[in-house]
């Protein structure tokens, strides 16, 4: 520990952010990094604890406490207060495959964890990673790094998100060749296309794509296996399959009218933004746009705040966010303390700017549709609402949201944008693979285990777990690897 009294003599300083009314002027990331001197001192913040519960990855109710990636937190704090950030890479990357992307989309489980927070601020440990993998790239340690044997076995791994990418980088490493499809046009899976550019610009998955095909991991984008290229040649032609297709199939909201013109899931909507944006900045006519329209969006988590900025950078006239569930305390409660994961109130960039834009907070809890309204041309015109309230459910004993009787009321809208979740891999490709899946419809496998009811073929990811974080996904992709190689080999030196 280099500094004993850090936390004591330094505040928590976070980086800054382009003010809303700014940064909805365009799709960049708009964070501004922390000099260099300030990082340190950040870094100097960590207790090093004898217990580090910010590298634990555990379950507390339900609810992740600490990072999954077990992260060598407390050892790369430690570096980085020193200036050794070279070692500080070393050690990061020791656990983690893609700190360019965790270090801006995770909301930071460790950081939840960490010792500091219990009595105070916890150390920032987010944007010290964010500020390892850049000093990396910038001084070319993190450059391509191909393996100097090859094991002569072929791997193939089916979706390129953040789990078959993680599984990609690992399998390879270790020597065997890897060939990753992808059904888009462009690499990245949820990476590329689910998240938007304000919150993940595409070139920084780019500039790590590019070093991992220099180390041999060969891209076969626009390839939908089980619809153009057969699951049966696959299996033939590789030693192995690694499904990691994601949870493709979203959430619907089944009331009368939803089949208006207008309403659409939130990934179709963010998918075709995030590529006319890409193809054209926008001027194809290719996006859905939310220009000059009342936007409804159904859905309170992640995916509707997305939603929420990405209407507002096109200029909609109102947007309001639906939230079935109540509203967060703004602190702890007593039965949520430490190490649990926060169940508090969290106003997100797009909530910011819808208030620094519209002068209000868009969400309205405790609400879900009861109706969609059309007009004469069959576009939907407005929603009609109904407040919920919890019940407890006599035979289960579990509270359910339920409807108020007479609490309807109905509000303009042009666009509509469904973020409910998703539920499940879809059913052409586990056919395709013949493999089993669960309740859920996520692919099933014995516990602790990868390997699906079908030989050579391994599951990860959101198609195994459900719907998750990227470091979930990253930390089941390098799972799945050690799996595989083990299966390969006969033993894995993987971590």
């Amino acid at each position: 520990m280099g500094k004993p009294t850090g936390f004591l003599e330094y505040e928590r300083k976070t980086s800054e952010t382009i003010p809303p009314k700014e940064r909805i002027k365009n799709f960049q990331e708009f964070h501004i990094p922390l000099s260099e001197a300030e990082q340190r001192k950040q870094g100097a913040r960590c207790m090093e604890c004898g217990v580090p519960f910010c590298q634990s990855g555990m379950m507390i109710k339900g609810m992740t406490s600490g990072c999954p990636l077990h992260n060598l937190i407390p050892e790369w704090n430690d570096l980085v207060y020193h200036g050794n950030w070279r070692q500080a890479y070393n050690r990061l990357k020791k656990t983690s495959s893609f700190p360019e992307f965790t270090s801006r989309v995770c909301p930071a489980l460790c950081e939840a964890a960490c010792t500091c927070g219990l009595n105070g601020q916890p150390t920032n440990v987010k944007e010290n990673e964010h500020a390892i993998i850049e000093k990396a790239y910038e001084e070319g340690w993190a450059a391509a790094k191909p393996p100097q044997i090859r094991t002569g076995k072929k791997i193939a791994i089916i979706g390129s998100g953040p789990s078959g990418l993680a599984a990609a980088d690992q399998l390879n490493k270790r020597g065997h060749s890897v060939t990753v499809f992808e059904r888009e046009d462009r690499v990245g899976g949820l990476l590329m296309y689910g998240i938007p550019n304000m919150k993940l610009e595409k070139w920084v998955i780019d500039r790590k794509i590019k070093v991992m095909e220099e180390e041999g991991v060969l891209f076969m984008t626009n390839t939908n296996i089980g619809k153009d290229y057969r699951a049966a040649k696959l299996l033939k032609d590789y030693d192995c399959v690694i499904l990691a297709c994601g949870a493709s199939n979203p959430r619907d909201i089944k009331v009368p009218g939803r089949e208006a013109d207008g309403i659409y899931f939130a990934v179709d909507f963010l998918k075709a933004n995030t590529k006319s944006l890409l193809n054209s900045n926008l001027t194809d006519g290719k996006n859905i746009s939310a220009k000059g329209k009342h936007v409804i969006v159904i859905g309170g988590g992640d995916t509707g705040n997305d939603c929420v900025g990405t209407s507002i950078r096109h200029g909609c006239a109102s947007v309001t966010q639906l939230e079935m569930m109540p509203k967060l305390p703004e602190q702890r409660t007593p039965d949520n303390s430490w190490p649990e994961w926060p169940r508090v109130l969290k106003t997100d960039y797009g909530q910011e700017e819808a208030i620094a834009v519209f002068g209000s907070d868009p969400r309205i809890y405790q609400t879900t549709v009861k109706e969609f309204k059309k007009d004469k041309d069959g576009k939907v015109c407005a929603v009609v609402t109904v407040k919920l309230e919890p019940k407890k459910d006599e035979k289960t004993g579990r509270m359910n949201m339920v409807p108020v009787a007479g609490s309807e009321k109905e509000l303009p809208a042009d666009l509509v944008l469904i973020a409910a979740g998703f539920l499940g891999s879809q059913k052409y490709v586990t056919d395709a693979f013949g493999v089993e899946v669960n309740a859920r419809t996520n692919v099933a496998t014995a516990p602790d285990s990868y390997k699906t009811n079908v030989d050579k073929v391994f599951v990860t990811g959101d198609m195994h777990r459900g719907q998750s974080l990227v470091v979930w996904a990253v930390r089941e992709g390098r799972e799945v690897a050690k799996e595989v190689d083990f299966s390969l080999m006969g033993y894995t030196n993987l971590t």
